[in-house]
């Protein structure tokens, strides 16, 4: 799908494990070129491909790559757009784990095992002289447009919402490209914030959701997926649930109970809440696939055991 603005936004949908509206990748076509924000899994690649194919376009017609953050779901085919010649935009503290992703790359396999390939796919080097850490609030100028580059952890330490206009435009003209600390939203069901560990941080989250809420922007690009509008509604929903998980983890982590106990009984809360909202079983899917319950209980729970000194 496509949104018109006096840039071209371009959402394509990577079909992650065959399912629709799982993880998005956004072109933007400015005046004097293409952007892409996000690349979505290795795994999604030939998907991208495809799909960029459709349009008339190939890897190496971008080069210039935005991404939100360095969790494989947005990050993790970054390499294969560097190794055609793209710069890399990503937070200053996710640049080095991109660099040399060993040490990502084999922490996430102790959590996914046999799953990993299948899920995410390989994780190449990229070298450093084709990767760039913005600074909080830097512009970047390319292809017609200005990216501005917001810090906004919580979700994770490295996280970057991009908001994006024409060069010669106001701020109102502007959209944001959230990544995950606006949450997950899927077609019409209700927003959720996905939680998984390390980096977890409540207060955190919170300041960067009031950042977008005082940006002039209306208009909101989830990669949990599309496009959001009516700004304030949909954060102050994201903010409410956010509190609504953390106190319901709270009693589980002062009594340290383990997370095997937890999660079914996570799983059964979160799906309760989206049936309530309507969501059907197919729409419950994929909500797990694009944010598991069984990562927010493990966020979480390290969330509150930092906080409690437990």
């Amino acid at each position: 799908m496509s949104y018109f603005y006096p840039m071209n936004i371009h959402v394509l949908d990577l079909g992650f494990l065959d399912i629709k509206s799982a993880i998005a990748v956004f072109v933007v076509e400015g005046p004097e070129g293409l952007a892409l924000v996000e690349t979505g899994p290795a795994s999604t690649l030939p998907h991208l491909e495809a799909a960029l194919a459709g349009r008339g376009w190939r890897i190496e017609d971008f080069q210039h790559v935005f991404l939100s953050h360095i969790h494989f779901d947005h990050a993790g085919a970054a390499w294969a757009f560097a190794e055609k010649g793209a710069t890399v935009y990503v937070h200053p503290k996710g640049l080095p784990h991109l660099a040399a992703p060993e040490k990502l790359y084999q922490s996430a396999r102790q959590i996914y095992r046999d799953q990993m390939d299948v899920l995410w796919g390989p994780m190449h080097p990229i070298d450093e002289a084709r990767l760039y850490a913005p600074a909080h609030g830097e512009q970047i100028s390319v292809c017609g447009l200005r990216f501005t580059a917001w810090h906004t952890p919580g979700h994770a330490v490295h996280h970057i919402a991009w908001e994006v206009a024409p060069l010669d435009a106001n701020e109102d003209a502007s959209v944001i490209f959230t990544g995950d600390v606006a949450g997950v939203k899927i077609e019409r069901g209700p927003v959720a914030p996905p939680c998984p560990p390390p980096d977890i941080q409540i207060e955190d989250w919170q300041a960067s959701i009031d950042l977008l809420r005082k940006r002039p922007s209306d208009t909101l690009y989830l990669t949990h997926f599309g496009l959001v509008s009516g700004k304030h509604e949909h954060l102050n929903a994201l903010e409410k649930r956010l509190v609504t998980w953390a106190n319901w983890m709270k009693p589980f982590a002062q009594k340290n109970a383990a997370q095997e106990e937890i999660i079914p009984l996570f799983e059964a809360f979160v799906a309760n809440e989206l049936a309530a909202s309507g969501v059907d079983a197919a729409g419950r899917a994929r909500y797990e696939a694009a944010n598991p319950a069984f990562m927010s209980v493990a966020g979480l729970m390290r969330y509150w055991r930092k906080k409690l000194g437990s």
